[in-house]
This record gives C-alpha cells, structure tokens and sequence, in this order.
C-alpha cells in the first residue's frame, strides 16, 4: 500500500467530529501495512436509513485507501441491549430476531462496501467463548467509579434510574471486540465515545497498542433538527423506491444540503467547496441538490434509476410551474404532526383555514405537487413538503 500520511490523515479526518489521537494515527500509517479497521453494529432494527450509512461510507472512504475493513455483527452485544442515550433499561432482543435483523444488515451493507475486500465477523464467537469465568476476569478490569463517568449512566444514577448490572457488560464486550480483533482503528458514532475509549483501554490491560478512536457525527434528518431516524419519520430508508429517495433529498433545505454532501457524498472535499463557493457566488443551489440526489440514488438503485427518479421529478414540479425559489417555513408541533389546513395557514399561503379546506374541496391545495384529497390530513413532525395553494403561492414547510 503506498503510504501518502498526509493525504490518508484527510480522508481519515474527512466528515469526523474527533480523531484520537492524531500522532498514534499518523504513526501507525507511516508503517505502510494497510490498519485492520473495526466497526460493530448491533442488529436491533431490520433497515437501514441514509443516518446508518455515514459510517459506511467513512468505512468505504479507508477500504479504497487500502485499509483491511472488518464490519463486525453484534449478534452477543445485541442480547445485552446497548444502553447508550438510554434513561431506562433496553428490551433485550431475541436471538431470532438478532439472527434475522443481521441478515438485512449484511445484505444493505453491500450496497456501500466491496464485499470482496470486507471481513464479516460475529463478536458472539469471543464473547460466547469467554464463559462465565472469562466475563468476571474482564470485569475486573474496569471500575464502577469509572462506569459511572459514563454520561448516562450517571444520569440515571443520579435521578435515580434503575440501572441493571448487565449493561455495565456492554461497554466491556464491545471493548473487547477489539481485543480479539486486534483492532488498529474502530469507527463509530459520537454517542459511542466512551466504549470506544473503552476498548483502548482493555488493549492495553491485554498488552496490545491502543486502538485509534473516529468519532462520526449523527447525521440530522429531514427536518435538519432531529437525528435521522425511522420513529420521527424524518429518513431517507436506502431500500426506497428510487423516486421516493429522490424527492426526500430535493425535498431537504439549501443548508443541509451541505452536511449531506459532507457525510453522503463520495464526491472530493475541494470539488464540493467549488460547488458550494458556485452557490454561494449565484449559481442555483438546486443544481447541485440535484447533484447530491442522484448520486446517492444511483449509489443504492442505478444510474438508470437516478436519472428517471429527475424525469419524474421534474415532471411532477418544474413543469407544473413551480417556482425555483419559495419561502422556507419552519412550523413547531406538539410531535403529532399539523393538519393540513392549519399547516397552509401558518405557512401564510392561505389566510384562514377555512379557506384552506375551501380550497381541498376545490382540489386547489397541493402537497409535494399531489392534489390534497383528504381535509384530515396530518403532515407528522420530522417532514418537510412543498405546499402550494392555487397556481401562484408556494411555500416549502419543515414540520418539527
């Protein structure tokens, strides 16, 4: 592998909120054997959205620079339950559904690694292996006091939430993961900082080199308020149909825009300062949304897919006249969602909602260029839709 630290130390740095620690990445890159590069995930849900894959794609990133890439299966994490951002107990998951979970895991995953070039592991063949007297011996390695620094548990500790002893073992597995691994880098999340430190740690107890920590950011959803997930309806899910994906992306605002191209994009960092300087110097921002949505659409269905998903796209908006630039309007809910009519009221499209349920019966008020049918209609927290009230106003609305 040709060693370029400079450069490899970008890539590395590209999207991440924290390195740790700079001086022990750049060393182990100046050995010029590719790093054995670890990222566990616990198979609790059965899909995955546009937020799961930013670390895949910060995998993708370093297996192209010719790092060894092991995407680690928690099928024995997951029967614990990670208790990270948790102020309750999690519901430990059955291993039939950790089994079937893991297996839409491997299958999604594909559609960003090389499946060549990727090991996949399952930390149940350690961690099972460990028996009961392996696990005391392991605990003995990490303190309560030290556990308690943890930021949620001592929350919980603190307004005294239950906290049960098996999850002070979830942090101690998913460390050892890298002990068994003998892992030179482990990726993860923000949320997951302190059982990534925890694996350096155990390395060390184990007479190996500490691991090196990649910190990546949640990425937000939708509404670009909320973190991305399925329970806020605010997600892009890579399984979609490749036009629903494709209206989501063009549906996002101008700066989020950004951040998607920072943590999705495959595109290099000074191509993307170009476009955005383009941008920011008068060029249409939806140039390059477009850019963006078609890129991540031809990554998970074709480059076929993505260029019908525009021709649709197009069809439904710019030919139906919709304007290229239309106010931009935030709405707060109690987390149910608006109703339709008083959404179009708030976002001043519309004086009263009256008028707005006048203009449903007329077939007058549009939704994401569809023709509202349903006066009861609830747009949930987490969407952001372009409403649009007779042929003239418009307006593109984030509900949160």
């Amino acid at each position: 592998m040709s060693v370029d630290v400079a450069h490899q130390l970008a890539v590395f740095k590209r999207g991440v909120n924290e390195l740790l620690v700079d001086t022990e990445l750049a060393a182990k890159l100046a050995r010029g054997a590719p790093l054995r590069i670890k990222e566990g995930f616990d198979p609790t849900r059965p899909d995955l959205h546009l937020g799961h894959t930013v670390q895949f794609n910060k995998l993708r990133q370093l297996q192209d620079l010719g790092h060894h890439i092991i995407f680690l299966i928690g099928d024995f994490t997951g029967l614990i339950g990670d208790p990270t951002g948790r102020n309750l107990t999690r519901p430990a998951l059955s291993a039939e559904e950790i089994a079937a979970n893991a297996r839409t895991y491997t299958d999604q995953v594909f559609l960003i690694l090389d499946r060549d070039k990727t090991e996949v592991a399952f930390n149940s063949r350690w961690l099972s292996a460990l028996g009961a007297d392996g696990m005391i011996r392991l605990a003995a390695k990490y303190t309560v006091a030290r556990m308690l620094e943890r930021d949620d548990f001592a929350k919980r500790y603190a307004g005294g939430q239950p906290i049960a002893i098996h999850e002070f073992l979830y942090p101690l597995a998913q460390g050892y993961d890298s002990v068994a691994l003998k892992a030179d880098v482990e990726v993860g999340g923000t949320d997951q900082k302190f059982n990534l430190l925890v694996g350096r740690e155990l390395q060390r107890h184990y007479g190996q080199e500490p691991q090196c920590v990649l910190t990546l950011p949640l990425l937000e959803g939708l509404d670009g308020v909320n973190k991305m997930s399925k329970s806020l309806d605010n997600y892009v899910g890579i399984t979609e149909r490749a036009g629903e994906m494709f209206g989501k992306l063009m549906s996002i605002s101008d700066t989020l825009m950004w951040r998607y191209f920072e943590l999705l994009s495959f595109r290099p960092i000074d191509e993307i300062a170009r476009l955005k300087r383009a941008c920011d110097d008068g060029r249409n921002p939806r140039d390059a949304k477009v850019m963006l949505a078609q890129e991540i659409v031809t990554r998970f269905h074709s480059k076929a897919a993505a260029e019908s998903a525009l021709t649709e796209f197009e069809a439904r908006f710019r030919h139906g006249a919709m304007p290229e630039d239309m106010p931009e309007v935030a709405l707060q809910s109690n987390g149910a969602g608006l109703p339709i009519a008083q959404l179009a009221k708030q976002a001043g499209i519309v004086d009263s909602t009256s008028e707005a349920l006048r203009l449903i019966a007329q077939r007058g008020l549009k939704a994401d260029g569809a023709v509202v049918m349903d006066k009861a209609l609830v747009v949930p927290a987490g969407r952001t839709i372009v409403v649009q009230a007779g042929k003239r106003k418009f307006a593109r609305v984030t509900v949160s």
